[in-house]
């Protein structure tokens, strides 16, 4: 059998560029900011809801804020609902913390036939790891930053 040639690989590379159908940048972009926004918008009257209900302080009811947020994350994930969701509304999904959990939550559900340590354990964290590592990394730099200009 005969190798490709440049020439064909070149012409196969225009034929695909010419019926590759256009993505809707700006549409996408729009659909994005407005998911996001709106999954910040619900975190913010789960918080309003802890704050004015629960009588914590807008600190303090951080944390559990959080923490629903990703219980519902999962939930949905686990039902099947957050994936079609994500699908349809891109990066809006995937940037607040819903979305870190879904990634780790969808890991750990199709990988579970393979068991708690070497399926779940080992699987759950191969998406999630770079951001965990990259987000502390950041930290610590921002923190020297800070350091250096506060106290030199």
């Amino acid at each position: 059998m005969k190798a490709a040639s440049r020439d064909d690989r070149v012409t196969y590379q225009q034929l695909v560029d010419r019926n590759r159908p256009a993505r809707p940048v700006v549409a996408n972009t729009i659909r994005a900011f407005v998911v996001g926004g709106g999954i910040c918008v619900i975190g913010q009257v789960v918080q309003t809801v802890f704050v004015r209900f629960g009588h914590f302080s807008q600190t303090d009811a951080a944390n559990p804020t959080v923490a629903v947020m990703i219980f519902l994350s999962v939930l949905f994930t686990s039902l099947g609902v957050y994936d079609r969701f994500a699908q349809w509304a891109g990066a809006g999904s995937a940037v607040p913390v819903t979305g870190f959990a879904n990634t780790m939550a969808a890991a750990a559900i199709e990988h579970r036939s393979e068991g708690w340590v070497a399926g779940i354990g080992g699987n759950m964290f191969k998406l999630a790891g770079p951001v965990i590592v990259y987000g502390v990394v950041s930290a610590f730099v921002v923190a020297i930053v800070r350091f250096a200009l506060t106290h030199l």
